[in-house]
């Protein structure tokens, strides 16, 4: 097997408030409801496997974009919105944070009976991936959250996160089941992260002697093994930076939904009287849903769907969240009757704002951007963890002309 990827992170403590728990339970199902429809069950887990994708998913849910928060609150959610609907999904997630981590194997033999799959092979698989990076990745995380996702044709992604003994840094690990060929033989692709020197590698290949007692693994050059390998190291800074977003990609995206109308676009017109902010949401959300892997090295801009809990870029347009849920749905809902117009133009959202990106060019200012979506917050029920978003004093909101 091979590790997929990882991410090193912040390491933020605190709560999900409940009014965006709800949400992202919401929006997490329906986005991997479109997934399996669209593309299957592989593909789900394709992405759960990819740390940038994973990323950019938990900032569209309005998680904080660069925080080890996401880890924890996006598969709570996606455990809590998926489980119950496995059986018609085919996808079940088992482990969790802390205790419920250990509570993986037991879940999975549970699932096993009633799929028919190997429990045993799939407990081995579980133990397995948290052993190869708890014990034999010796980088100086220790996880804390395991979780195993598979499908109920036994194939299966492992997302789990450790948390580093004294540099206030996570490091989440990614795992797909495609990629096996041996747990002790090369199981990673590489690993990424600050460099701290040398790490004793026990999968390395160049380890095969010291498996054996021979040779010592920590002679070994890191970088030799951490060559084509997903790597996401995000910053500690709260704000988001021109510097974090692609703004070609951004700009395109709020050219298209604020200087358009559904009309201009013959593809879009089952979107027709969704408002500029709904439809710079579904973009983003688009994208997510239908976007090749190449699109999601800049996580931070998935933050402009629904901001972030803790007010970064801006607080979290609680109306726009639950328009963007409510066309998700009813497209999911008429798909199942055999009509399928309304995702259809979801798809296209995503495919015409590919088109037109190849010949914009930024001139815009991504400070003045979240400035305007600050300042009108409170129009789209802004929220943080610190409260409601409140209209700006003497002044109603205001209006900047970006293009």
């Amino acid at each position: 097997m091979k590790r997929s990827g990882t991410a090193d992170l912040p390491l933020h403590y605190g709560q999900v408030p409940p009014w965006l728990y709800e949400r992202m339970s919401r929006l997490g199902l329906a986005i991997v409801e479109v997934i399996l429809a669209d593309y299957g069950k592989d593909e789900v887990l394709r992405r759960l496997a990819d740390p940038f994708w994973f990323q950019s998913f938990g900032a569209v849910m309005g998680m904080d974009w660069h925080s080890s928060g996401i880890t924890t609150s996006v598969m709570g959610a996606l455990k809590r919105a998926i489980n119950p609907n496995s059986k018609s999904l085919g996808i079940y997630i088992a482990g969790g944070k802390g205790k419920f981590s250990k509570d993986a194997p037991n879940e999975l033999m549970r699932i096993a009976d009633s799929t028919g799959l190997n429990g045993d092979e799939l407990v081995r698989c579980s133990k397995l991936s948290a052993k190869v990076d708890n014990t034999a990745i010796q980088d100086g995380y220790q996880l804390y959250l395991h979780n195993f996702i598979l499908s109920d044709q036994g194939n299966w992604a492992v997302v789990q996160q450790g948390m580093h003994d004294s540099d206030g840094t996570a490091r989440r690990y990614h795992w797909l089941s495609e990629n096996v060929t041996s747990f002790v033989n090369e199981p990673h692709t590489g690993i990424s992260g600050v460099n701290r020197g040398n790490i004793l590698n026990l999968t390395s290949s160049e380890a095969e002697q010291n498996r054996n007692g021979i040779v010592d693994i920590t002679k070994t050059d890191s970088e030799k093994w951490m060559q084509d390998f997903q790597r996401l190291i995000l910053p500690a800074h709260h704000e988001v930076l021109a510097s974090d977003v692609d703004m070609k990609k951004l700009g395109n995206i709020l050219w298209l939904a604020r200087e358009n109308e559904p009309d201009n676009f013959e593809d879009l017109l089952m979107l027709k009287g969704v408002g500029p902010r709904t439809m710079q949401s579904l973009a983003l959300v688009s994208e997510v849903i239908h976007g090749a892997p190449s699109r999601f090295t800049d996580p931070a801009r998935f933050s402009f769907a629904h901001g972030g809990k803790d007010g970064h870029p801006f607080p979290v347009p609680t109306q726009t969240y639950d328009e963007t849920i409510s066309i998700l749905r009813t497209g999911i809902e008429k798909a199942k009757l055999g009509n399928t117009d309304k995702n259809l133009a979801i798809k296209k959202l995503h495919e015409i704002a590919v088109k037109t990106e190849e010949n914009f060019t930024p001139d815009f200012s991504l400070e003045k951007v979240i400035e305007e979506e600050r300042q009108n917050s409170w129009r789209f029920g802004g929220k943080t963890v610190f409260g409601d978003a409140k209209p700006p004093k003497g002044n109603d909101g205001i209006q900047l002309s970006l293009f």
